[in-house]
């Protein structure tokens, strides 16, 4: 009855229009005053909460990983990895659209957001593709996809929202985010292959071995920051939140020394949109901590538990549950909300039937990637649908395709889990250590 009247109250707001982050406060706070006792003590409880959930280190990484992207962004290092990118596989059928999925996994490793991919290379590559010939739609649809590969490929600012929900390792998510991020952009790029080759869409030259080999010097510094955070983090020289920090000092240093492409009077400006962008994250995450207080405080995860084990329903079957629930609220939550609501009501559970919290991370963020394309919220449809000035029914449509194969993928990865879980225990000095009872070891990751 608690359960069904908190969501009730949360359905409603929603409904209303009222934005996620201002649901989840107003929901606890309706809660408290009108169905609860209410008095001076419970106000000092959720002030301490809110002030212990954000005091967490690897909050820290969220506003650093923004920072860099947003240098990123503004410097110029789109442009080139966009360039290398095309002369890696451009002469191929559907050579752009390749080049575009290839400069999204690139840019994917910089910046840790889905939507800031979206922008960087939809706002070069759409028009590129439309230009030599592409219909509209199908690269639209190209871009919106592969630009979900931002919250997939480490480092993730999903993965570690995840880490904080759950009190995980971001160092092993990152990790295990490796070979599915490399696997959907494989699949994404033999999809487009196909598509391309049966419509013969037209290439570009191939480019020279010289030709390839100047686009990557051009590009190397930008790639190098993949190098120095992932190895940072793998070779423990610091851990994904200090990697966080570091990649932002980079990318200004790469933005602004090496490239020369942001110019000192442009930084207030990238700072000042880095603040908004990781004010609003933070802004949700202190009201879902808050909304997490109130389910914990009256007992909703503990008795879901109880339900789901009376069902004894196998693990196998909970999965199904799980990304049912996943992708129903994908298409009305923001990615980092429903994380952050629904990754601590399904660990207990998950844990108790065996599933290891990574893989089942690896699930979520799966999930969140198909609901940033799937209407009425999804925001890959809204930032392609600005680019290419295509309503966003029409962007849907050209999503589709690319979706179907998203779907399938995600069942490969839930009912796989090596697919995730075995570059986690070979980096750990962990193999065999069956799902679900953890990995030890390794390098200390926060």
């Amino acid at each position: 009855m608690t359960a069904a009247l908190i969501m009730g109250i949360l359905a409603l707001l929603l409904i209303t229009g009222t934005p996620i982050s201002i649901a989840l406060g107003m929901t606890v706070m309706v809660f408290l005053v009108f169905f609860s006792s209410f008095d001076m003590t419970t106000v000092n409880i959720i002030s301490q909460r809110l002030f212990t959930g954000l005091e967490s280190f690897a909050i820290m990484a969220v506003p650093f990983f923004v920072l860099a992207g947003a240098f990123l962004t503004d410097g110029g290092v789109a442009k080139r990895i966009i360039n290398f990118a095309i002369n890696l596989v451009g002469w191929m059928p559907g050579g752009l659209a390749m080049a575009s999925i290839v400069a999204c996994a690139f840019f994917a490793t910089l910046s840790g957001s889905s939507p800031a991919t979206v922008m960087a290379i939809g706002s070069l590559m759409l028009p590129a593709m439309i230009q030599q010939g592409y219909p509209k739609g199908f690269s639209t649809g190209v871009i919106a996809c592969s630009g979900s590969l931002g919250i997939l490929i480490p480092p993730s600012i999903v993965m570690i929202i995840y880490a904080v929900a759950t009190s995980e390792s971001a160092g092993k998510l990152f990790v295990a985010g490796i070979v599915p991020g490399m696997l959907l952009a494989l699949l994404l790029m033999g999809v487009t292959f196909l598509y391309a080759k049966k419509h013969n869409f037209p290439t570009v030259p191939r480019a020279s071995f010289k030709e390839v080999a100047k686009s990557f010097v051009d590009a190397f510094w930008g790639l190098m920051l993949v190098v120095i955070v992932m190895g940072g983090i793998y070779g423990g020289v610091f851990t994904p939140t200090e990697a966080a920090a570091v990649s932002a000092v980079y990318a200004f240093v790469c933005a602004s020394f090496i490239y020369r492409t942001l110019p000192f009077r442009d930084i207030p400006k990238v700072l000042l949109h880095a603040a908004n962008t990781s004010s609003m994250l933070l802004y949700i995450i202190t009201n879902a901590i808050l909304f997490n207080f109130l389910l914990t405080s009256e007992q909703i995860p503990q008795e879901l538990a109880a339900w789901v084990v009376s069902m004894d329903l196998e693990a196998w079957q909970f999965l199904i549950f799980v990304n049912i629930v996943l992708l129903l609220a994908g298409q009305f939550m923001e990615p980092s909300s429903i994380v952050l609501i629904l990754a601590p009501l399904f660990l207990p559970i998950a844990m108790h039937l065996g599933i290891d919290p990574i893989h089942l991370g690896i699930i979520m963020v799966v999930n969140m990637e198909i609901g940033m394309l799937t209407p009425p919220v999804g925001l890959n449809l809204y930032v392609a649908s600005h680019l290419s000035h295509m309503g966003l029914t029409e962007v849907s449509k050209a999503a589709l395709p690319f979706v179907g194969v998203m779907l399938l993928y995600l069942i490969l990865i839930t009912y796989v889990p090596e697919i995730s879980m075995t570059l986690v225990d070979l980096l750990y000095d962990a193999p065999g250590i069956p799902v679900g009872e953890g990995v030890s070891g390794g390098p200390a990751f926060d």
